[in-house]
């Protein structure tokens, strides 16, 4: 198993559904390194893929240490962002929620 491949597994593992209740998302993660994944969140479940999903609410790219210190709470993923660690598409202010879904 890849290392990307089991941050995400980790990030769905620590996925809480009361913080996701309402939301519809498809976040999409397209790394650095050449790895894409999405995390679907529909009617408090989440899945994970592999590859490019055909309609991402959000996109983010990022190399996998931006992400890992994101998810662990070393790094705030606001200050990631306007440092250029992380790029962002479409809805962005759902991105900053990350932590809230997945929480460490």
């Amino acid at each position: 198993m890849s290392e990307a491949k089991a941050v995400f597994d980790g990030m769905v593992g620590r996925f809480d559904a009361d913080q996701a209740d309402g939301m519809d998302a498809v976040f999409q993660f397209n790394m650095e390194e050449g790895a894409s994944y999405y995390v679907t969140i529909d009617d408090g479940a989440c899945a994970l893929g592999e590859g490019e999903h055909d309609d991402p609410t959000v996109t983010l790219e990022m190399d996998l240490d931006t992400l890992k210190s994101v998810m662990t709470g070393e790094l705030d993923g606001m200050a990631a962002f306007m440092q250029g660690k992380i790029r962002a598409d479409g809805d962005i202010m759902l991105a900053t929620k990350l932590t809230q879904i997945f929480p460490q």
